[in-house]
């Protein structure tokens, strides 16, 4: 009730955050004397004459429910429950503040019941049954001219024995014909860990090398429009990363032994994956969506993605979105099952 009742408090501070801007945006507009002046200007401005709807104040709320089963659970060593139930609501608010800056936020949290990580100390209680992880996120895109848009943003989060700090750039550049597009991205998270050993492995000093662990991310998409009805697009991207990326209370038994480890994992890892998109516009009232996707690491991960989806148009305000997904993987080099590790 609690926290229903801080989702509540933070929704309806928003609002009226919203309703301040909303004013101060209707202030600053010019009136209707005015208005052939500044349509004008912004015509020689721009090149093209825009519609002044970029004062419209977009709020979206999500709420999400995810269950899971299973017989391997990582943190007793491949076996045991991962049964897994998650509850999310996140808001997510975009703000203009001129025609060419937007302000961007979005915040949640995740409720989640996890009988796996009751098992970190073998003695299932309340306290460890169950957690919570908080996140926020704050951007700013600025669009020196209809060619060129610039964008900032910062985030954090945090859960039981987890947080994290993020920031990142992005720079998008749209052709004159507005048939071509490019994005550029870069991220840097850093992140650190409160250590848990399994309750039967503490007190034995430092049995992993660091508690931080470093992520850097970069990013290279292009869209191309080919015909009227058909875009394509592909997007590369490259994730090194660096420190902790084991789990401190994941357990692993060797061949032979009845007392566990803790799990160790280099200390780097390179991921690279590639996309490619096509969307084709086949009647008024369908649409064909299709995505290719893989996906190398040098843990020795590869896996190929596949989907389609079809969202289909029933009136102006119903559509309806069948998808179809087909996903396979590589286990990594370092994995086996329980007690198969020498």
């Amino acid at each position: 009730m609690r926290m229903q009742l801080t989702i509540y408090s933070v929704v309806f501070f928003i609002f009226i955050l919203c309703q301040e801007v909303k004013a101060q945006i209707e202030k600053a507009l010019p009136s209707d004397s005015n208005k052939s002046e500044s349509q004008d200007q912004t015509e020689v401005q721009f090149g093209i004459y825009e519609k002044p709807d970029w004062k419209v104040i977009d709020i979206n709320f999500l709420n999400s429910y995810y269950a899971q089963d299973g017989s391997h659970g990582a943190v007793t060593g491949g076996i045991g429950t991962e049964q897994l139930t998650d509850f999310t609501q996140k808001i997510t608010l975009s703000i203009p503040t001129s025609p060419k800056m937007n302000f961007n936020m979005d915040a949640g949290y995740d409720y989640y019941s996890s009988a796996s990580t009751d098992n970190i100390d073998n003695i299932r209680s309340s306290d460890s049954a169950s957690d919570m992880r908080v996140h926020g996120n704050l951007g700013i895109s600025y669009k020196s001219s209809p060619q060129h848009t610039f964008g900032f943003r910062i985030a954090g989060s945090g859960e039981y024995d987890y947080t994290s700090i993020n920031g990142g750039l992005t720079y998008d550049w749209l052709s004159k014909d507005q048939n071509t597009a490019i994005g550029i991205g870069a991220q840097a998270f850093i992140d650190r860990w409160e250590i848990i050993y399994p309750r039967e492995l503490r007190g034995q000093g430092k049995l992993v090398p660091t508690d931080k662990r470093q992520s850097y991310n970069s990013t290279l998409s292009l869209s191309q429009v080919v015909t009227k009805k058909l875009q394509i697009g592909i997007e590369l991207e490259a994730t090194y990363m660096k420190g902790l990326l084991s789990t401190p209370f994941h357990r692993v038994y060797f061949q032979g032994q009845s007392q566990a480890k803790v799990e160790q994992l280099p200390e780097s890892r390179l991921k690279i994956p590639i996309g490619l998109r096509a969307n084709a516009y086949l009647t008024d009232w369908l649409i064909s969506r299709m995505y290719y996707r893989y996906y190398w690491d040098d843990w020795g991960v590869k896996s190929h993605t596949m989907s389609v989806e079809l969202p289909i148009k029933i009136n102006r305000f119903i559509s309806v979105n069948p998808s179809y997904r087909y996903h396979t993987q590589t286990a990594s080099d370092h994995f086996r099952p329980y007690k198969e590790h020498t």
